[in-house]
C-alpha cells in the first residue's frame, strides 16, 4: 500500500475519512466536508444513532455534491461527549478504525483528513501515527488462503493523509515505517505454521537479517552442548528438530558502550512434552515463540532506523514434543550457569530455555541491562487477560522507563512483585532449584523468580507476554491473530536509552 501525505482535504479519492467530536454541529474536517456536500453528512447523522463518540462510525455512500464513493465519519468524543485529545495510541487506533471499515469495501484510494482533530501531538506526528494505525490494521496473514472471494480481499492501494504539515508528516512516517517493518516481521513469525517454522527454519529467517546490517550468529546443538546449555537442550531433546540459539548484534553506538540486551523464548511448538497439554487449544501453541518473535522484530526495527545504540538480541529456539527421547518429570539437568535444575513439569519449559539464554547473554556481552520476553505462563492470562502484559523487575529506574515506553506505544504493561518469600517456593532438596512452584499459587511470580537466578545481578526485567502476542478477536490495529505487540514498546524504550 502506498502512503502519502497531502494538505488538501478534497481531491481524487474513492473514500474520504473525517472525524468529529460532536454532532451539533459537526466539527473539524467533517464540518467543512458537510458544507461542500450541502448538508448531506448532517442529514445522515440525524437519520442514524451516531453520536460522535470514540469508537462510533458512520458511512455515507455516494453523498451528493462530492466526487467520492463514500465518506466515513469517525467519532472522537469522550463518554461525556466532549472533545478528547488523542495521544499516539489513540491516533493509531483512529487509523485502525478507518482501515477496519474500508479495507475490503472496494475503495482503492482513501484520504484521511486530520484537520481539526484535538491532539497533544504535532500535526506531523498525528498524521504519521494515523497512517501507522491504518497500515497495521491492514496487515493480514493470508499466504495460505487460496479460495478467498474477491469481495473479501483488500482493495485499498493508496492511503493519503491530509494535514497541516505534510512534509513533516512524511519525515515522521519515514521513521515510523521502519519500525513497522519490525512489527510486521514479528507478526509473520508468530502467525506462521509450526510445520513451516521450527528451530532450523526460524534460524534461517534470522540469518536473513545480515542483509540489514546485523551481525548474526547461529549456535547449533553441538556448540550449545560444548558450552553446557543443558537446560535449553533438555527441552528440545524429544523433537526431531534440533535446538538453535540465535544471536543478533547491532553496533550503532560507541565502540566501548555496553549493549542493551533482549532475550526471547522461542518454543516454536509447545505440546507440553511428557507433561502433555490438553488437546483443546493446543494448535495455538505455535505462538509460544512469541517472545523470540518480538526480539527479532525489534532488532530489525533498530537496524532499519539505524538506531545510535549498541543492542543484542538472543533467542533460544526449541520444539517441545513427547517421544522416547523426551525429557522426563524428575530429571535433573545442569544449566550453563552451573546451577542444577530439577524438572518437575516438562510444560514449564520456557524458563529452562531462558535460563541458559540469559546466562549466556550476560556472560558474553556484559550488557548494561537485560529484558527478556516470553509467553511464559497461563497464570498471567488468568491475572491480566489479554489487555496487559505483566512484567517483573527489582530495578525501579528500569520499571519507570518501561512504563513510559508503554504509554507512548500503547503496548500496555502491569508490574508484578518479586520477593525472597516467593523465591523460597522454588527451592528443592534434590537440586539447586526446581522448575515450578507449589500448586497453582503465584505461578507467574515463581517463574520470574526462577529467571532472576540466572541474571547474575545484571539490571533485568522479565515481560510475560502470554496474553498479548495473539488475539482471538480483532483489535484496534490488528486483525484476529498475531498482534505484533512489543516491538514499538521496545523501540520507544531504546529511544529513551539513546539519550543517556
Amino acid at each position: 500500500m502506498d502512503t502519502r501525505f497531502v494538505s488538501d482535504l478534497t481531491g481524487a479519492a474513492d473514500a474520504i475519512v473525517v472525524t468529529t467530536s460532536g454532532i451539533e454541529p459537526l466539527t473539524g474536517a467533517a464540518a467543512a466536508l458537510d458544507e461542500q456536500a450541502g448538508g448531506a453528512l448532517s442529514r445522515a447523522v440525524a437519520a442514524s444513532r451516531f453520536t460522535g463518540r470514540k469508537g462510533e462510525r458512520l458511512e455515507v455512500i455516494a453523498p451528493a455534491g462530492l466526487a467520492v464513493n463514500r465518506v466515513l465519519l469517525l467519532g472522537t468524543a469522550d463518554k461525556a461527549g466532549k472533545a478528547a485529545k488523542l495521544d499516539r495510541p489513540g491516533a493509531m487506533a483512529l487509523g485502525g478504525a478507518a482501515a477496519a471499515a474500508l479495507l475490503t469495501a472496494g475503495s482503492k484510494t482513501v484520504r484521511f483528513a486530520t484537520q481539526g482533530i484535538a491532539s497533544d501531538l504535532s500535526a506531523a506526528d498525528l498524521a504519521a501515527e494515523i497512517a501507522a494505525g491504518f497500515t497495521l490494521r491492514s496487515w493480514r496473514f493470508d499466504k495460505y488462503r487460496t479460495k478467498e472471494p474477491a469481495e473479501k480481499k483488500p482493495s485499498v492501494r493508496c492511503l493519503e493523509v491530509a494535514g497541516d504539515d505534510p512534509d513533516g508528516a512524511a519525515r515522521s512516517w519515514e521513521d515510523i515505517a521502519r519500525v513497522l517493518d519490525g512489527v510486521r516481521l514479528t507478526r509473520e513469525l508468530v502467525a506462521e505454521a509450526p510445520n513451516v517454522l521450527y528451530p532450523e527454519t526460524f534460524a534461517a529467517r534470522i540469518r536473513e537479517l545480515e542483509q540489514e546490517g546485523l551481525t548474526v550468529e547461529i549456535l547449533d546443538e553441538e556448540e550449545m552442548r560444548k558450552l553446557g546449555m543443558n537446560a535449553l537442550l533438555g527441552v528440545g531433546q524429544g523433537s526431531v528438530h534440533p535446538p538453535r540459539l540465535g544471536v543478533m548484534i547491532w553496533r550503532g553506538g560507541k565502540t566501548d558502550e555496553a549493549p542493551i540486551a533482549f532475550v526471547g523464548k522461542g518454543v516454536t511448538f509447545d505440546s507440553g512434552g511428557i507433561s502433555l497439554k490438553p488437546s483443546e487449544g493446543m494448535d495455538q501453541m505455535k505462538w509460544d515463540m512469541g517472545g523470540a518473535g518480538i526480539v527479532v522484530g525489534t532488532m530489525l526495527a533498530l537496524a532499519r532506523r539505524k538506531a545510535p545504540v549498541n543492542a543484542v538480541g538472543v533467542v533460544g529456539l526449541v520444539e517441545n514434543l513427547p517421544s522416547g527421547s523426551a525429557q522426563r518429570p524428575g530429571d535433573v539437568v545442569t544449566s550453563l550457569s552451573g546451577q542444577t535444575i530439577e524438572i518437575l513439569n516438562t510444560d514449564a519449559e520456557g524458563r529452562l530455555v531462558l535460563a541458559d539464554a540469559l546466562w549466556y547473554t550476560q556472560d558474553r556481552f556484559k550488557p548494561r541491562l537485560m529484558i527478556d520476553l516470553a509467553t511464559l505462563t497461563g497464570a498471567m492470562i488468568i491475572a491480566l487477560g489479554h489487555e496487559y502484559a505483566g512484567y517483573f523487575t527489582d530495578t525501579d529506574s528500569l520499571a519507570g522507563d518501561l512504563e513510559a515506553a508503554s504509554r507512548a506505544s500503547g503496548d500496555k504493561l502491569w508490574r508484578f512483585p518479586l520477593h525472597e518469600n516467593y523465591d523460597k517456593l522454588i527451592d528443592t532438596p534434590t537440586a539447586d532449584v526446581k522448575n515450578i512452584g507449589p500448586g497453582r499459587e503465584a505461578g507467574s511470580i515463581t517463574a520470574a523468580q526462577f529467571l532472576k537466578r540466572f541474571t547474575n545481578g545484571v539490571p533485568w526485567a522479565h515481560i510475560d507476554v502470554a496474553g498479548v502476542v495473539w488475539a482471538e478477536k480483532d483489535g484496534p490495529t490488528w486483525e484476529k491473530g498475531a498482534t505484533g505487540w512489543g516491538v514499538r514498546l521496545l523501540d520507544f524504550f531504546v529511544r529513551e536509552q539513546e539519550k543517556r
